[in-house]
């Protein structure tokens, strides 16, 4: 995909885990999900259909069901806060699954985000947010500490709610 589209230049580089451009802020948030294959699968396909998201209480406008290379997606936050983003990346393994999305032009950040469900060997089922970004918007900027506080929130949450749409498939 042509960087050019994106606010930032290494489009992609959630994919390697530790990843962080200079001149960003990195993120990453790791939440036990549960355990087993039925919730792994709940998970992963929560998390590609943007089920997770709009669970979260965020506004999800695309034409795509899934996450897919290229699909346009805008997040709106509280009803007033739209965010375009372009998947830049997905990944569907045995034990692997999720998307990452960069911002596009009139995203309050510039940077990228991933969402990557994994089961480990021991069954146990993850929910990975990790990222990078860095303050596209005044008020991103004026935000500081507490625009970085707000995201990590988000990161969190999103494991709460991925934990909530899975109970139901968790092993007895």
């Amino acid at each position: 995909m042509p960087a050019r589209d994106f606010t930032y230049d290494a489009v992609g580089a959630t994919r390697e885990p530790g990843s962080c451009p200079p001149g960003f802020r990195p993120l990453h948030v790791r939440t036990r999900i549960g355990e087993g294959e039925p919730v792994f699968r709940r998970a992963s396909e929560a998390v590609l259909t943007w089920e997770m998201h709009r669970a979260l209480g965020v506004g999800v406008d695309t034409d795509a069901d899934r996450a897919a290379p290229g699909v346009d997606v805008t997040v709106t936050l509280a009803g007033l806060v739209r965010a375009p983003c372009r998947v830049v990346w997905t990944v569907e393994e045995h034990r692997r699954a999720g998307w990452a999305y960069g911002t596009l032009a009139g995203h309050p950040e510039s940077g990228e985000e991933a969402f990557v469900v994994d089961r480990t060997g021991d069954g146990t089922v993850w929910l990975t947010v990790t990222g990078f970004s860095r303050p596209a918007a005044w008020y991103t900027r004026a935000g500081g500490a507490a625009t970085r506080g707000l995201q990590h929130a988000y990161a969190r949450r999103c494991g709460t709610v991925l934990r909530r749409l899975t109970a139901d498939q968790a092993e007895d």
